[in-house]
């Protein structure tokens, strides 16, 4: 009888330890972020000399890498999966597969994600507007996997369409296994594929930031509370994204976005000892970018530079405009020192198309090239027929014998 007590004490005992353990991982998942920590860690460090395992700094506009160490290697990166996760569901609400409005129903596969969680139950409904919501801000892994069956049918098609976005991004040193990063085994990105596709969702889906920007809302009608994981929202100037993570196995990571002066930057850590760390480091190199470069605009879409002769056209003549916005990003102080080399067909021939390329800007700094833009046609040009070839002639005849 004893013995069957103390068998039955331990496993209670284990229970609760296990219980406990459990309650342990949630609070070490809660971001820690302590002002004067972060100060004295930031005051400290050289951008040179950082403690995360991998670390990059990239320019959002250009994809153009300021900084970075380790960027290539495959670490294990925890929620900050989900930056792929948003970029799939934000892919379907703009191609219309989608709405905002759109009911989420939780399945019982999904209400049974543990970790960071909305405790969603079974059949419990929502809209893909508030399921966004508990994602960017309390990285619900339970409302991450129902809105990948929503999109795909299932987490399992969702993580291949995952892994085949990765490809056609060109992120070489990545491997999706589920879309929570609660898998470790096998699971992988590097820091440089995380800025790759942190940049595709903030600039090819920037409703995305409205999510990523908010810092406290609530879920299930006011009933639970969100307060966004990523402190620097509320912390940092300009700071309106992205998306934190942390497991034993990763570390402290996160990949976020800030815009100053028309000049919006990607950071990105992984591997990080400790939370106050994470936020420090970012906030370093984020520092370090604002402080050393700027972004400079050369030349606005539509400008014109010249009139195009065109050959057999309805007209002889179209206008060769700047094809888009030029930006380019340069070391502080070098704005001054752009040269601009203009290459223009000098003829074109008809048909031609609007935005149909007729030569392109090459913009130089001491002899090496930091940007190029095409030039366009801003008009369409029919080909002439013999009608309007035999009018001209015509026309061109009376005028000479009006002389």
């Amino acid at each position: 009888m004893l013995r069957k007590g103390l068998l039955a004490g331990l496993v209670i005992v284990s229970v609760i330890l296990n219980a406990f353990s459990g309650v342990a991982f949630a609070i070490e998942e809660m971001p820690v972020y302590n002002p004067n920590t972060v100060d004295s860690i930031m005051a400290s460090t050289s951008v040179s000399e950082l403690k995360a395992k991998a670390y990059i700094l990239m320019d959002a506009s250009s994809g153009r890498v300021l900084q970075g160490n380790n960027s290539d290697e495959r670490l294990p990166i925890a929620s900050v999966t989900k930056v792929m996760s948003m970029l799939l569901v934000m892919e379907a609400i703009d191609s219309g597969r989608i709405s905002l409005e759109d009911t989420v129903t939780a399945s019982e596969y999904a209400s049974g994600m543990g970790g960071s969680q909305a405790y969603i139950e079974p059949g419990e409904q929502y809209s893909v507007h508030d399921a966004l919501k508990a994602v960017a801000l309390h990285s619900s892994n339970d409302v991450t996997v129902s809105l990948a069956e929503l999109v795909s049918g299932s987490e399992e098609a969702f993580v291949v369409e995952m892994n085949e976005k990765a490809a056609d991004l060109g992120m070489k040193n990545t491997q999706f296994k589920d879309c929570t990063g609660l898998t470790d085994v096998d699971h992988f990105s590097s820091a440089l594929d995380i800025a790759i596709m942190s940049r595709e969702l903030i600039t090819k889906h920037p409703k995305i930031l409205e999510y990523t920007s908010i810092y406290t809302d609530t879920f299930r009608n006011g009933e639970f509370d969100l307060t966004n994981t990523n402190r620097l929202v509320r912390f940092y100037t300009g700071c309106d994204g992205l998306k934190t993570g942390f497991t034993r196995a990763s570390g402290f990571c996160l990949t976020a976005t800030a815009s100053r002066n028309n000049m919006r930057l990607i950071s990105v850590v992984l591997g990080e000892p400790d939370s106050n760390t994470r936020f420090a480091e970012i906030r370093k190199l984020l520092d370090y970018g604002f402080a050393n470069y700027e972004s400079v605009e050369v030349n606005k879409k539509g400008e014109l530079l010249a009139d195009i002769s065109v050959k057999k056209g309805t007209i002889s003549k179209t206008a060769a405009v700047i094809g888009d916005d030029v930006k380019v990003l340069l070391p502080r102080g070098q704005k001054t020192k752009i040269v601009r080399q203009v290459n223009l067909d000098e003829t074109i021939t008809a048909p031609v198309k609007a935005g149909q390329k007729v030569g392109e800007i090459i913009y130089k700094i001491d002899e090496n090239e930091i940007s190029r833009i095409d030039i366009v046609s801003d008009r369409d040009v029919e080909k002439t027929n013999f009608g309007i070839l035999f009018f001209r002639m015509f026309r061109s005849w009376f005028s000479v014998g009006k002389n």
